[in-house]
Parts: C-alpha cells; sequence; structure tokens
C-alpha cells in the first residue's frame, strides 16, 4: 500500500501563523438531501471534480470536491462506496488535495472521495444563528452523490481538527449513517475544560459573534452537549472508530502547533474514556509530541486507511 503523505508536509505555514497570533486565543493556532440539481462540475483532472450544491440547509450554494473512481466512466451501473473527508477550522474543502496525495493514493480503489465545504470555520454543525453544515454533509451532499454519481448507501467520514469533531459528531449523532469514523486531533469533547474558549475563539476569528454557534456554554449547556461526541457516544455503538492525538510536548521549531495540540490532548483522552467505560470499542493512537498540522496528520490517515477500508469494502 502506498503511503498517503507523498510531498514535503505542509504543516502550518509562517503566514498562517502571522495571522493566527493576532487572533483570538488559541483558535488562531487551528489554521489547520439535496434541494435541486447540481450545477455543473468543473474538471480539475481525469477524477477530480468540483460541483457547486444548491442546499436549503445553508441557504445557498455550497462547494465539494469529488474524486471518483479509475473506472467511473466504464462501468455504468456500478454503485460505489463513498469517503468523505472534512477539512478542519480556517481552511477549506480543497484542503485534502492540496496538503495530501488522496488522489493518488485512492487511483484503482473503487469508492469516491467526497470532500464537503464546512464553512471558514470548519465546524460542520447546525449554527444556533446561522448555517446547518450538518444537515449539508450527511443529508445533502449524500443524495447528490446517489443521484448523480451512484454512491452507494457504504459512507465512511474521516477529519482533521475541526472536521475531526465533525467526523465524529456526525457518526455519533446519525447512528448508522457510516460504517466507519476517524479523527485526527478532532475536538472530540468540546465542554472540556478550555474548550468552549477554544471554540468560541474560532467563531471570533471568523468575525462571528460566538454565542451564533451553539449560544453561551454556560447557560445553553444542553446545547452544547447535544453537539459534544462524547457526551453522544452512544451513537458510536458499531461503527468502527479511530482516534489520533498528539501530547504536543516537545519538538523543535514553531511552538504553535503543539501548544494548540497539548491543549486538546485531555479531551481526546476523555473521548476515548468515555468510549472504553461504555464497551465501544475504538483503534486510539495517542503519542507523544506532534503539532496540530499536517505533518502528522498524513501518517494518521494511512494509518487508519485499512479501518476505513474494511468498513468502506474496498481493498486495502
Amino acid at each position: 500500500m502506498s503511503d498517503l503523505p507523498q510531498k514535503p508536509a505542509a504543516g502550518v505555514s509562517r503566514r498562517t501563523v502571522a495571522r493566527a497570533t493576532a487572533a483570538a486565543g488559541l483558535a488562531a493556532l487551528f489554521g489547520a438531501a439535496a434541494t435541486a440539481p447540481a450545477r455543473a462540475a468543473t474538471r480539475l483532472g481525469p477524477r477530480t471534480r468540483d460541483v457547486s450544491v444548491p442546499s436549503a440547509a445553508l441557504g445557498r450554494s455550497a462547494p465539494v470536491r469529488l474524486i471518483l473512481p479509475s473506472d467511473f466512466a466504464t462501468r455504468p451501473d456500478k454503485k460505489y462506496p463513498v469517503l468523505y473527508l472534512l477539512h478542519g477550522a480556517h481552511d477549506d474543502y480543497t484542503s485534502w488535495t492540496r496538503e495530501t496525495d488522496i488522489e493518488a493514493f485512492t487511483a484503482g480503489r473503487d469508492l469516491i472521495v467526497a470532500m464537503p465545504d464546512a464553512g471558514p470555520t470548519g465546524i460542520p454543525s447546525v449554527w444556533r444563528d446561522g448555517p446547518d453544515y450538518e444537515t449539508f454533509q450527511v443529508k445533502e451532499v449524500p443524495a447528490l452523490l446517489a443521484r448523480d454519481y451512484r454512491a452507494s448507501g457504504v459512507r465512511a467520514v474521516a477529519g482533521v481538527s475541526t472536521g475531526g469533531y465533525g467526523a465524529m459528531a456526525h457518526a455519533a449523532r446519525h447512528p448508522g449513517a457510516f460504517t466507519a469514523a476517524a479523527s485526527y486531533s478532532g475536538v472530540l469533547d468540546t465542554t472540556a475544560p478550555g474548550v468552549p474558549a477554544i471554540m468560541d475563539a474560532i467563531v471570533a476569528r471568523e468575525n462571528l459573534p460566538a454565542a451564533s454557534l451553539w449560544g453561551n456554554p454556560v447557560f445553553n449547556l444542553l446545547t452544547w452537549r447535544d453537539f459534544n461526541p462524547r457526551a453522544r457516544a452512544t451513537g458510536l455503538r458499531g461503527t468502527a472508530l479511530y482516534v489520533s492525538q498528539g501530547s504536543g510536548v516537545g519538538g523543535g521549531g514553531d511552538p504553535l502547533p503543539g501548544i494548540l495540540e497539548s491543549a486538546l490532548w485531555p479531551s481526546a483522552q476523555g473521548f476515548a474514556r468515555t468510549l472504553a467505560l461504555m464497551g465501544v470499542p475504538a483503534t486510539t493512537h495517542f503519542y507523544g509530541g506532534g503539532g496540530h498540522d499536517w505533518a502528522h496528520w498524513k501518517p494518521e490517515f494511512t494509518a487508519s486507511w485499512p479501518i476505513l477500508a474494511r468498513a468502506l469494502g474496498v481493498p486495502e
């Protein structure tokens, strides 16, 4: 099996860090059924397309990047499972093809890769005062793929950072919708100490009111819990799970990615403990050091691939 990270790791760029340093709190470090027919796809390569999806949940059209199977055009009656890859905060739906070799990695494997937009914050949730990215990603995009791209009902989801939150939250809040879910440095306990401040600061960095996400983390605690993967962990029973997180301790060079990784370490640990107490099986990889960046997320995707592949029914 080829290794995912073929090109040099980009990590957190100096430009991103410079912008992030001026932002509020730790969020500055996060640089890291369709209601109408989709518009014509923009062809980016032999297998890669960008599709604009009209969305009632968002009140606008939003992009999805697709990587089609190698034999898609020659097997018009075949249906394919779908791997959803979610981006992180202050990034966009192009991140997986920009930062990894996911196109080459999936060549010859019978699956569709879908990379849906999650907005500038990368938090794919039902916003209190705003869009519903959860419905867009969990219902509208799958409906489009089933209708226009011969997607089967077999789906797995994986994501980095706030996309890791999305992967676990989607699977927990929609039991049975995904056969597998993987999180790489995800926000897995949104009510853990310090995490609400991080989430609020992510929102604030995009010049949005903090309360526009789930409201106040104290006065609207029930809403925060409802969207918390740890609190909804019972919904993950029967889903193949992979959770990875670095401690962020030590290492040379730029310290900022390591600081954020260490801030999220207790959240991931608490999530894993809850799964264990509930008897929900999960493959975990908690490693010393590491940063909140693609240099660490790419090998974690590779490590999780056998779990995702088995759940999708495709070759490892």
